[in-house]
């Protein structure tokens, strides 16, 4: 199906990309539940393609339930066993312990900041970076800011969430917006 659009290169290999890209991806989340999911979901993803995560994403928010964050970090061994188990997710063990390690950490970051929110915008003086790539070759994987908050968040207990998968988490969730020129989607959420 072609609708003459032009997308991000990544965009174009499947109808689930497509529609991530259009609809989700660089649109700035402010919602602490959703900014969570998308800690999450990045985490996951280390290692694999997002089309991976795209296609057990409804499994993904079933199996943990709606990454509430005061849910998972009451999660006990028992329940972290029963994800191991699960057909329908990402069922590495480190992987499926860092949401957990996140969550707790998520609860404390909440005394000192408020909200996951605040604390992640600040970063940026609430407002998105935009940038202005003309070629995917162009888009770093990590950025002097992703090392930053990384260092920052492993620091307050975060854990799997290196400087790269900051950097992808910070485009999915809007603090940066790194459409190309040349995408029709680039301007659609300013």
């Amino acid at each position: 199906m072609t609708d003459n659009l032009t997308r991000c290169p990544w965009a174009n290999k499947d109808p689930l990309s497509r529609a991530y890209h259009d609809q989700v991806w660089a649109r700035p989340v402010y919602d602490d539940r959703k900014l969570f999911k998308f800690l999450s979901l990045e985490l996951m993803q280390a290692g694999l393609s997002w089309s991976t995560i795209l296609k057990k994403a409804e499994g993904l928010d079933q199996a943990f339930d709606n990454f509430n964050p005061d849910l998972i970090a009451s999660y006990e061994e028992e329940k972290i066993q029963a994800l191991m188990n699960n057909p329908e997710i990402i069922r590495n063990q480190r992987k499926i312990r860092a949401v957990v390690t996140n969550a707790k950490a998520y609860k404390n970051l909440l005394k000192d900041f408020g909200s996951l929110s605040a604390y992640l915008w600040a970063f940026v003086d609430n407002k998105p970076i935009i940038n202005s790539w003309q070629d995917q070759s162009q888009v770093p994987a990590k950025t002097d800011l992703s090392e930053r908050i990384s260092k920052d968040m492993k620091a307050r207990g975060f854990s799997f969430l290196g400087p790269t998968i900051i950097y992808s988490f910070m485009q999915a969730v809007g603090l940066v917006n790194d459409h190309l020129l040349s995408c029709d989607f680039r301007d659609s959420h300013l």
